[in-house]
């Protein structure tokens, strides 16, 4: 019996051992950060921040691949079906916590297919309107629209992406009727919206803060719980009496699903430190966007509760399921 013993703890020493090795071995080859969007987006611009700065902490190239279409779904599906061992990486923004609610047949499970390493980027969305819309508040957002149930409208770049479902929890929350007309991206939307095609929309700070610095847009206030630094003389939603409509953008590394505990702690902690230098700080601050840096656990946690989140939102606003 003692033998046996002494055989089993030889053993598992053996095992720990093996996959300590493998973990003080990894990287050994390039690591792909494969973004679902096309180059100069947002997202592309957060994977070639850091990618520098997690190459010079692993020791390997870490190299940006653009793998636009299907809404971010051939850049998920890809990764999810990449071999779970760190070496590629999918750039998520945070659309893809309603894909999990509202997609009917989508190629991969978000919770089971990934593992998440890190949240890199908090983004703060505000509500804007077209310089020649009657309002300067939403106070006199709101009433107008009241005034006028279903005349004004929204803009959205998508459906059920948190833009949109913050812009329909802000309804629901001060009840009112505003309809929606959907963009197929950012681009059209802003060019819609400064137009005067669109009334209102809930957008991102950093990608329209020049044009509410030019008064194409007014802004009426930000999404978030806090004001924010970029642009702090803009009220938020809630201290204008409506309540809390936080659906805070990100940006954020997966790994495939069943990738190693140690590879995926490495990645995160090369990438938190990587969003987390002064340079990269600095250039985010300029986007109206903050370096976050989370651990594994943390932003598992995180992901979760959004789904959570943006599950109700959808039961409430009364959304189909997208194919």
């Amino acid at each position: 019996m003692r033998l046996w013993n002494r055989l089993a703890i030889s053993i598992l020493l053996v095992a720990c051992a093996c996959g300590q090795g493998r973990a003080d071995n990894f990287p050994t080859r390039p690591i792909r950060l494969v973004v679902p969007f096309a180059a100069g987006g947002s997202a592309d611009a957060t994977a070639r921040l850091v990618a520098p700065g997690m190459s010079e902490l692993l020791g390997q190239p870490v190299i940006v691949e653009n793998r636009p279409g299907g809404n971010g779904n051939i850049a998920a599906e890809a990764v999810a079906k990449a071999a779970p061992d760190g070496y590629t990486l999918l750039v998520a923004a945070s659309n893809f916590a309603p894909v999990a609610v509202l997609s009917r047949n989508l190629p991969f499970d978000p919770i089971r297919d990934f593992t998440p390493v890190t949240q890199l980027i908090a983004t703060e969305f505000a509500l804007v309107a077209h310089s020649r819309l009657q309002v300067d508040t939403l106070k006199e957002l709101i009433a107008l629209a009241k005034s006028k149930p279903g005349a004004l409208n929204y803009g959205s770049s998508g459906v059920a992406n948190p833009l949109h479902l913050a812009m329909e929890l802000l309804k629901t929350s001060a009840g009112v009727d505003i309809v929606p007309v959907p963009y197929k991206g950012d681009g059209p939307l802003f060019q819609a919206l400064i137009a005067g095609e669109v009334d209102v929309a809930v957008v991102g700070l950093s990608q329209i803060l020049p044009h509410i610095k030019s008064g194409r847009v007014k802004a009426l206030g930000v999404t978030s719980a806090r004001r924010s630094s970029a642009m702090p003389e803009i009220p938020t939603i809630s201290e204008q009496g409506v309540a809390s409509i936080d659906t805070p953008g990100w940006h954020a590394l997966f790994a495939p699903g069943r990738t190693p505990r140690e590879v995926v702690e490495a990645l995160g902690q090369a990438a938190s430190k990587a969003v987390n230098s002064r340079e990269s700080k600095e250039r985010l601050a300029l986007r109206g966007q903050e370096a976050v840096g989370s651990t594994p656990a943390e932003f598992d946690a995180k992901f979760k509760a959004e789904i959570v989140k943006f599950a109700e939102i959808v039961k409430n606003s009364r959304i189909p399921l997208q194919d």
